[in-house]
Parts: C-alpha cells; structure tokens; sequence
C-alpha cells in the first residue's frame, strides 16, 4: 500500500495519526484567501519526496499526479514488487523534454495511470476512471475484476486529487457544500454532529496492489487482507444531491455483499463517506439502517473527519485506513462529535480496540455515484 495525505507518505505513520485523533485540516497558506469564503483545508504541507524528483517532473506536472506517482511506487515498494522508492521517478529525465508540450497531455484524466505505466513498465490494462468522489473504491472494483476474469494476476489500484485550489473552493462554495468555520478549521470537519455544515477539503493520494492469491503465494508475498468483492449504482436523481430515500446507496451496499458472498449478519465494520454535510450524513446512516437491521455489532467511523474529503483519492485512503482498522483491531476516532445524531457512530472522538471480521467501505459522489468496496482478515 502506499499513501501520500495530510498526515505524510508513510502508511503506518498515516494511520497512527488517525488513531491518534489528530486533525490535519488548517488554514491554507499555499495562496491568498482573503477574498474566499472557505480558508481552510487539509492540505498537504510536507512531501520530502518531491526533493528526490527530476526538476522538469515538479515544473510540468501538477501536484495531483506528482503525489500519484509516489503513491504507486511506494505500494509496489511495500509490496516487494518495485525498484526503489522514486527511482523510476528520476529516470523520467529521460522521457520528458523540455520541448514537449504538456498541458494538453497532462489534462486528460488518464494521465495519472499513463504515467505511472510508463514510469515501472506496466504493460497491463492501464487507464483512469471517473466516478466523482467514488473513483477511488471504482477503480478497486474494476481492478479486481480483471484479476477475477484472469486477464492479469496483479493491478496497481488506487486514486489521486489535489483539489485544494481558488477555483475549487469557490465551486463547492457555490454549492454550498463547504463548511465556512474558518475560525476553527480543525473542528470542521464533524460527519453526524448536529453542528456539521459542510464538508472540508482534502487532497493525497494512495495506491493498492491487488493480486490473485495463487500469484501471492507463488512469490511469497505477505498478504495484508483479502478483498472480497464491490458494487457500483448510480443514484439517477440529482448532479449534487443523493437520493433522499437512500436507495441507490441502499443497493449498491446489498450488491456489494452478494458479490462478496457474505451475509449483512457477517459485517462488523464500517469504514462510512460521511462527509460532515447535513444531507449525505443522515441519507447514508438511513441506508446502512435498511441492509443491517441489527447494528448492535457494527462499529463505523469516518475518517474525513481528520483528514477532510480528498474527492477521488478518497475511496482509495479510507480503503487503506479499513484494512489498517482490519490488521491492527483498532478503530479510529470520528473527531468533533460533540452532539452526535447518529447512533450507530460508536467510534468517536477516541479510538477503540475491535476485531473485524468483514468490513465495508463507501464512497458516493456528485451524479449520483455510488461505490462500496468489502474487506476481510486474510485467513491461510
């Protein structure tokens, strides 16, 4: 696995930080906010990597697929299956010249796969996938159906954005989807509190490598956890709004379960989207509801809280921050619960020891796009 978020690139270090019930959400100093309404985000502040790149990679590419790169050549590290840590980055001198017009290029959505395909020779299915703030877990479902078809027997999965800009805080402004707490930027971010008002912006990136177990074992890999199976729906309803009877959020939890082969009674865990915005909270609370008619047992949390909402890297850090809950049997906090609606948020503001034996992990985004991606401990 590999991670580059708010909290750093080191995995364990990442999910330490959540466990801790740190906040990497604070006022945005890489531009002038004084004529914006939101001045806060999770921004990533420190990426010592960037240090060992080739100088044209930091002058042409745009953070987004910079933090891309080290989070697939990390997850290939951790892995045992790459070179070393950026090595292939720096050989990049070789490929990009200053002569090569790159904003066309570096524009269109598959370029993070592309690069990375070029960077470590993959020669595999290489392409990028938009599903709004569901990618991340959309790209773990595509990827592990080509193991699943026997097309491949390992993928490099995952999702990047680097959204904290001008333009995109004056877009989600105009939506009203922010939180404006700008004088507490650290308590923003507070999915179920009566309090929320609004999501808080993230960026990052993180990476998976998915592999046939048959492969695993041929090389001796350490297998961290196994993935079960996933689902996709589409809302069909509003550009922003989800579905106000949960529905499509409702089917695609159920779809994710069949495919995975386990029963609603089987799950413990649920890593939720839970945004901090008045709406998606409680419409998605309302579904989990509906599939588990007894939640006695399920633990949830919400890692935005922390770190706020990275868009499309998103599925793919809260996928690494489940498996991390899934081999350690501890849960992170969801900070700033201070008057919680939901009941069925038993992990909050501290965090709590739990074995999980099947967990889940959504992600829902603007057009209505629904993913849930399953978890399980790995057993020999």
């Amino acid at each position: 696995m590999g991670v580059v978020s708010a909290f750093g690139t080191d995995v364990d270090c990442f999910y330490n930080k959540l466990l801790d019930g740190q906040s990497g959400v604070s006022l945005i100093d890489r531009f002038d906010t004084s004529s914006l309404p939101v001045k806060f985000a999770g921004q990533i502040r420190s990426f010592p990597e960037e240090e060992r790149m080739d100088e044209k990679i930091i002058s042409y590419l745009d953070p987004c697929w910079r933090y891309c790169l080290v989070a697939g050549t990390n997850a290939l590290e951790h892995a045992n299956l790459g070179p070393e840590v950026l090595k292939a980055m720096i050989s990049a001198r070789r490929r990009i010249q200053a002569d090569i017009p790159i904003f066309i290029p570096c524009s269109v959505t598959n370029m993070g796969a592309a690069l990375l395909a070029s960077h470590l020779n993959l020669t595999g299915p290489a392409y990028s996938i938009s599903t709004a703030c569901s990618t991340g877990n959309s790209c773990l479902h595509a990827a592990a159906n080509h193991i699943k078809e026997g097309e491949v027997e390992v993928m490099l999965a995952g999702g990047t954005d680097s959204p904290v800009l001008p333009c995109v805080i004056g877009g989600f402004s105009a939506c009203r989807a922010l939180s404006q707490r700008n004088s507490e930027p650290q308590r923003a971010s507070r999915p179920w509190d009566k309090e929320r008002d609004g999501f808080v912006l993230g960026e990052g990136s993180a990476a998976l490598i998915m592999e046939s177990l048959e492969h695993a074992r041929k090389r001796g890999a350490s297998i961290i956890v196994e993935y079960l199976g996933g689902a996709l729906t589409c809302d069909a309803y509003h550009m922003t709004d989800p579905r106000p009877d949960g529905m499509g959020i409702y089917s695609c939890i159920l779809k994710s379960l069949e495919d995975s082969g386990v029963s609603p009674e089987e799950v413990n865990y649920i890593n939720a989207h839970a945004t901090s915005t008045l709406a998606g909270d409680l419409i998605e609370v309302n579904a989990i509801k509906k599939v588990f008619k007894d939640t006695s047992e399920i633990k949830m949390n919400g890692t935005k809280s922390m770190i706020g909402h990275c868009l499309g890297a998103a599925g793919a850090i809260e996928a690494i921050a489940t498996i991390k809950a899934i081999t350690t049997s501890w849960l992170h906090p969801t900070i700033n619960q201070d008057s919680q609606k939901s009941r069925l948020t038993q992990s909050q503001n501290q965090k709590q020891e739990h074995e999980v034996h099947v967990a889940i992990s959504n992600s829902f985004g603007f057009g209505g796009q629904n993913s849930v991606v399953v978890f399980a401990p790995f057993i020999l």
